[in-house]
């Protein structure tokens, strides 16, 4: 009996198995949005247990182990890394059908050549194989074994850089680039993370914020230097896109009374978001940049745990905003102005997925192609069923051969199995439809195609610098 991750793993043909074979496995991985800490791979970090590079940080798996009934000191508390880890092994037998089933065993299976299924019968010898392996296994191994060639973490604009100006000088094959998200610059609702965060971003730029006008000079300041550390690439979260007419006069109004501690109106908030988001846009254009809109989560759903974890700990959900009218407004101010920058627009909600996919069609102009891109299947939609969902929206309103492919959008280095999975997803789709005869079972056709998708897309798209063995 073959393992349960085998060669052939979600390739359900014959023409699927040679698509993924031989135009999508040797691809390498242009990982264009992510979570990854920059310092642990400034610092070629090493992981002190399976626990740390396997949980850590991991708020899929903390909510599956949340609704196992684990105890939260196993999953962000203070519970000892085998304890941890022990409780996720005992969880995993439950996962059946979850997402999170097969991106574990294909972790376990590519990092670290174990084939056993997860379960507390296994866990003294996954735990002691792993750990064995991850002894000599660096964040530069894991880098060079996957094949990544770009990396672009997500940043805060009063974030310092120089990590990865570090980076830059280490002269590892995969490049590494800041992404631009001023989330915080948007919270004109909340002074009190507002305020010391402007401070914060005085700080870095190196210059005095008292105005309106001094906000956006920072801003537009670090805007600057990100690109000068290579940086092509901004990004906002958003439950819903902005487009409420706001003057520059307003916008002053809002931002001061902001920064005398009173909270912007839910209106004052949204056309202040609008105001700023317009002045991104332009900044991206202007530059050169590519614009990602991650569109329809609500974030922090339990507050009483929000307070106790903080944010990112797994407590989101997909959202059911009206996207269309917002939206379409947004992008048809920028390009009236002929500023619309290369946008990729992420869609959490299943409902809206030809919402989005239409969408993107109305601003196509001839100057790029795929110019306007609707992303991969995001965050909730990460898994076999919502790819193909986004697969399918696209091609029916767009152009799949100009898709920028998959991206891992996590906080993990054992996450680059998720392209791996995305190109198995899509090679079955295509296949199966190539022997059931509704495309044409033309290998160098549609293997070229798949080929373009897994990287020469993003590539020839994203525009940022790359090794001579990736170019």
């Amino acid at each position: 009996m073959k393992p349960f991750i085998h060669d052939d793993f979600l390739l359900s043909t014959d023409a699927a198995r040679e698509l993924y074979h031989t135009y999508a496995a040797g691809e390498p991985i242009y990982d264009y949005h992510c979570h990854l800490p920059q310092k642990l791979i400034l610092e070629n970090h090493q992981f002190a247990d399976l626990s740390e590079i396997w949980l850590g940080g991991d708020h899929y798996k903390w909510r599956a182990m949340r609704a196992n009934g684990v105890a939260e000191k196993y999953c962000t508390g203070d519970a000892c890394p085998r304890e941890k880890f022990d409780a996720w092994c005992a969880a995993v037998p439950y996962t059946l059908r979850n997402p999170l089933y097969h991106w574990s065993h294909l972790e376990l299976t590519r990092y670290f050549g174990i084939e056993a299924l997860i379960s507390p019968a296994t866990a003294d010898t996954i735990w002691e194989q792993a750990n064995e392996r991850l002894s000599s296994l660096r964040v530069h191994d894991i880098l060079r074994e996957n094949r990544v060639a770009v990396i672009c973490t997500t940043d805060d604009p009063a974030d310092p850089l120089d990590q990865h100006e570090k980076i830059n000088a280490l002269g590892i094959a995969t490049r590494v680039y800041p992404t631009f998200r001023p989330d915080k610059a948007l919270a004109v609702n909340a002074p009190a993370i507002f305020n010391p965060w402007i401070e914060k971003l005085s700080g870095v730029a190196g210059m005095s914020v008292r105005s309106f006008d001094d906000f956006l000079a920072a801003l537009h300041k670090r805007h600057s230097d990100f690109h000068a550390v290579g940086g092509r690439l901004s990004d906002h979260g958003m439950e819903n896109c902005y487009s409420e007419p706001c003057t520059a006069v307003e916008a002053v109004a809002i931002f001061d009374a902001a920064r005398s501690g009173k909270a912007a109106a839910p209106t004052e908030h949204a056309a202040f978001v609008a105001y700023l988001m317009l002045e991104f846009g332009r900044w991206d254009a202007r530059a050169g940049w590519t614009k990602q809109l991650h569109l329809g989560a609500i974030r922090n759903n339990n507050t009483r745990l929000l307070s106790k974890l903080g944010p990112d700990t797994g407590f989101d959900s997909i959202g059911d905003f009206a996207q269309s009218r917002a939206l379409s407004r947004y992008l048809d101010t920028l390009d009236a102005s002929d500023e619309l920058p290369r946008t990729v627009l992420y869609n959490l909600n299943p409902a809206d997925n030809y919402v989005f996919a239409t969408m993107i069609g109305n601003y196509q102009d001839g100057t790029v192609a795929g110019k306007m891109q609707f992303g991969s299947g995001w965050w909730f939609l990460d898994q076999k069923e919502g790819m193909e969902w986004q697969i399918n929206a696209l091609s029916s309103q767009g152009l799949l051969s100009r898709f920028v492919g998959m991206l891992t959008d996590s906080r993990s280095f054992l996450s680059y199995t998720r392209h791996e999975y995305f190109r198995r997803v899509l090679c079955n789709l295509l296949g199966t439809e190539m022997e059931n005869g509704e495309l044409p079972c033309d290998m160098v056709l549609v293997g070229g195609m798949v080929k373009n998708i897994c990287f020469a897309n993003a590539r020839d798209y994203f525009r940022l610098g790359l090794d001579p063995s990736f170019a």
